[in-house]
């Protein structure tokens, strides 16, 4: 609310406020979609198509209102202008980028994932295990990686071996992610041990990751199209799940190729089912499990 609506007396405020908000959006002309699609896409790899449309007009109106701008052709150039754009990008990329996720999205991959690091174990550890949360949004993934290690690790002489870095491209999500705070709804599929275990619940309702869990999480903002700048290497395990759906296939194949230079030999990398069915690695090979689509590296 601008600084004149704020100044009205209370009544004023709500009458205003009712107007600007069944004000109908000016409509996302083709022109404009186009334009913006290539622009996100350009900067993100982020593929919006036809159905997403009515998104992404919702998401631009909401900033465009905020900034009382009318146009969305004026907007994208405001975006991309020196860096006050960068700015106001790193803003609207809060508003574009999905954070809705919750504790073990996919059990399977958890379940796979505990093997994998058992087996780890069980053959002894040379150093502390590293794993990597690709595109972590709020951090609910990441720290489930850290709980499945914790647990493999718990009664072992090396509890503390291990680290998780996360990487998403919001700042906003990774703020969040620091915090470690979490609605009780995304923890339902927590095991109930594990709740009691490395969460302290709060007089709100929701739970707080205890700090000697977040302490292993390292958050750190990531383009994924700029993966070959980035500093991560000799993972044991590599997590990009939900991911890649938003990319052109192409572009899948060639996150997945770097991902893969990122593993040391035996490293685990598990992506989303269905994500991308016809990829393949010289140096990996497919996992034995109908439930989860995962690799490792040969040697």
């Amino acid at each position: 609310m601008d600084r004149q609506v704020a100044a009205m007396s209370e009544g004023q405020s709500m009458q205003a406020e009712g107007v600007w908000t069944l004000q109908p959006l000016v409509e996302l002309s083709a022109q404009d979609f186009r334009d913006w699609c290539r622009v996100l896409e350009e900067r993100t790899g982020l593929v919006i198509n036809e159905q997403r449309r009515s998104f992404l007009q919702a998401n631009l109106g909401m900033r465009m209102r905020e900034l009382g701008m009318t146009d969305y052709a004026s907007y994208l150039r405001q975006v991309l202008d020196g860096p006050r754009g960068a700015v106001e990008w790193s803003l609207l990329m809060d508003r574009l980028t999905i954070q809705e996720t919750r504790f073990f999205r996919h059990p399977p991959s958890f379940a796979l994932l505990q093997r994998y690091l058992q087996e780890r174990v069980q053959a002894g550890l040379q150093r502390p295990l590293a794993l990597w949360s690709l595109g972590c949004s709020t951090g609910e993934e990441a720290y489930s990686l850290a709980v499945v290690a914790a647990e493999v690790l718990r009664d072992t002489q090396t509890a503390d071996a291990f680290g998780v870095t996360a990487t998403d491209i919001s700042l906003n999500a990774l703020n969040k992610a620091r915090s470690a705070e979490y609605p009780a709804r995304r923890l339902e599929q927590l095991e109930p041990q594990w709740l009691e275990r490395y969460f302290q619940a709060l007089p709100d309702g929701r739970y707080k990751v205890l700090p000697q869990l977040v302490a292993r999480v390292c958050c750190a903002r990531l383009n994924v199209l700029e993966l070959a700048k980035a500093p991560m290497t000799g993972m044991d395990v590599i997590f990009c799940q939900n991911l890649l759906i938003y990319f052109r296939r192409w572009r899948r194949r060639e996150i997945l190729n770097r991902l893969a230079e990122r593993l040391v030999p035996g490293g685990l990398l598990v992506i989303g089912v269905g994500e991308m069915s016809d990829w393949q690695h010289p140096d990996l090979q497919p996992v034995a499990d109908e439930q989860v689509l995962a690799f490792t590296r040969k040697g």
